[in-house]
């Protein structure tokens, strides 16, 4: 048996990247996926891609720039199904033009950032929340980032609200156990998406990866396998936990690529 068979799950921006890998990953698992999505055509078109290797998906919208879509895109799958059993906020984002360290970054865009990103998974899990406890329960899945647990020398916009996230999460655990609710929350490290890639030089990634112990970028597929693992019957006796897949980033001594150094030059 499939480990999400017969689940009803909700994945937002979901057409490329992380959302994309976890959504395929969840419906192959045997759940019928609705990808959360502001573009509707790119997000049929992986529906279709879904539905032809033999998986069960839909098209929900929803417009990180448009709060109302925060709510009706749960209202929209509860309509069409009676309940969601699976939710992965997998949406967030920062403005690289503004934000930067506290000195030097945008005031107000430090707070828009914030607000949403906050939003946009505080939003979905309440009403989420308000379904799961009258249908016997479910599993919320928070796509967070390290880059919410170690501080950094920029983008403390996206590390605040990725920080916030991540307490959001351990309260909805706490909050909702009794009435067979998870809410945990992955923390990726470096991913290589095509986005990513596309922003990070050869000399940043190899610099980059002398922190990283398992010395590669993750790929789409490790947060996938995780969200999985998190939202099945597999982490049933897990919540409130914000689990790092990172390749080890921010485990080892901060003299660790100061010692890979030295072993390589001796």
């Amino acid at each position: 048996m499939k480990l999400l068979e017969n689940k009803i799950a909700l994945v937002t921006s979901a057409t490329r990247g992380i959302g994309l890998a976890c959504a395929k990953k969840l419906a192959e698992n045997g759940a019928k996926v609705y990808l959360a999505v502001r573009r509707l055509e790119a997000g049929q078109a992986v529906a279709d891609e879904i539905a032809a290797a033999g998986g069960q998906a839909g098209v929900v919208y929803f417009d990180a720039q448009k709060n109302e879509t925060f709510h009706t895109m749960v209202e929209e799958v509860l309509a069409k199904e009676g309940r969601i059993d699976v939710l992965v906020n997998n949406y967030g984002s920062t403005n690289v033009k503004y934000d930067f360290d506290l000195v030097n970054g945008d005031t107000d865009k430090f707070f828009e950032i914030v607000e949403n990103n906050l939003r946009s998974v505080y939003v979905p899990c309440k009403y989420a929340v308000k379904s799961m406890v009258k249908t016997g329960g479910g599993s919320i899945v928070n796509i967070s980032s390290v880059g919410g647990k170690f501080p950094d020398m920029s983008r403390l916009a996206y590390a605040i609200s990725k920080s916030s996230i991540n307490y959001l999460t351990q309260n909805i655990a706490v909050q909702y156990a009794k009435q067979g609710i998870r809410c945990n929350a992955v923390l990726p490290g470096f991913i290589a998406t095509d986005a990513a890639m596309e922003n990070m030089s050869p000399e940043f990634l190899k610099m980059f990866l002398k922190n990283v112990p398992l010395n590669r970028p993750g790929q789409p597929e490790d947060i996938a396998n995780a969200v999985l693992f998190l939202a099945s019957d597999q982490s049933a006796f897990i919540t409130g936990e914000a689990i790092p897949v990172a390749g080890g980033f921010g485990l080892p001594s901060p003299m660790y690529a100061m010692y890979g150094d030295m072993q390589s030059k001796g």
